[in-house]
């Protein structure tokens, strides 16, 4: 009985804020965009605040903001009024954010704001509140019931929800796009899965290039040399002609006396498969696989017969791409 208490309690808050995001959506305007295009231009940081549990709203839709290429960070609003304000500059723009756009702690950062004449977008309940009447852009939050009547839930999911549609508008304003999101996420499993092919692939003296005229006893040690199970084939003019695999040798030799005196363009596969170096690791992990084969050769742009080189699987699980 008690569990089935608490099941309907859960469902209650979550239900007060999807009512919250439902009337949040409605109040979308052309401030919006006007938020936008300011935070997007801003030629220097954009700075939040916000008090309470609006100040950890804050924290995290700077932390958004600053991984889709948008310098950012917050202001506790206490320190402000100690010397804190000095780290706010004219060309920076400004987000408080408030329920009740009365908080005491963000009066003296409004005035230094209109002072400076730093443009000021406030997020904030309260149209009579001095934040919305201050605010260069007005991002208006829906009134809301809070989960308990009094507990900030409903209020701060709808502040956090505005933050990101902010974050994602500006990082598409800008045009930020996976390969600028890897820059700022190297690590981790993120960065893993945004790596790219150039990013692991083997090159220079490590791809196993032959010429497709010469004969296997030579192609062998060149195989063994490089230790990749691969022979990549070329022509005079270095086009990629075919692929060698040891698979391939085991089972030609299975069958024929003379494997050390033929040339390796008698028992290469025409036309490897390949891909290009600005695909994404994971896209050469999943084509292997399909394909099954252990390995593919890496052009560039629209050379695709040109190898510059070559991506084995053990790179991509090296990698902890999966």
């Amino acid at each position: 009985m008690i569990k089935k208490k608490f099941i309907n309690i859960a469902r209650s808050v979550i239900s007060l804020e999807i009512k919250a995001l439902q009337n949040l959506k409605k109040n979308i305007n052309n401030s919006f965009n006007d938020a936008v295009v300011e935070i997007s231009k801003c030629q220097s940081k954009v700075i939040l605040c916000g008090v309470g549990k609006s100040g950890l709203i804050a924290s995290k839709i700077a932390a958004t903001l600053a991984s889709v290429g948008t310098p950012s960070f917050t202001l506790s609003a206490s320190e402000a009024s100690h010397g804190d304000l000095g780290m706010i500059s004219k060309k920076d723009v400004l987000i408080l954010i408030s329920n009740s756009g009365e908080t005491s702690e963000l009066k003296n950062i409004i005035r230094f704001a209109k002072r400076n004449r730093i443009i000021l977008i406030g997020i904030v309940t309260k149209k009579d509140s001095i934040l919305y009447k201050e605010s260069d852009i007005k991002l208006l939050t829906p009134k809301v019931t809070e989960a308990g009547g009094i507990v900030p839930t409903a209020s701060t999911t709808t502040q956090l929800a505005l933050g990101d549609a902010l974050s994602i508008a500006s990082m598409n304003y800008k045009k930020f796009g996976k390969m600028d999101f890897k820059k700022l996420h190297p690590a981790g499993s993120l960065g893993a899965q945004l790596k790219t092919v150039e990013d692991i692939m083997l090159t220079g003296n490590k791809i196993p290039f032959v010429h497709e005229n010469i004969k296997m006893n030579k192609a062998l040690k060149i195989l063994s040399k490089k230790n990749l199970g691969i022979l990549i084939i070329r022509n005079k003019k270095k086009i990629t002609t075919g692929i060698i695999t040891d698979g391939q040798i085991r089972r030609y030799s299975q069958n024929n006396l003379d494997l050390q005196s033929i040339t390796v363009n008698k028992i290469m596969t025409k036309k490897p498969i390949s891909i290009n170096k600005d695909a994404l690791a994971v896209k050469a992990l999943s084509l292997m696989n399909s394909k099954k084969i252990t390995s593919l050769c890496v052009f560039e742009k629209k050379n695709k017969f040109k190898t510059i080189g070559v991506i084995h699987i053990h790179n991509i699980l090296e990698s902890n791409i999966s």
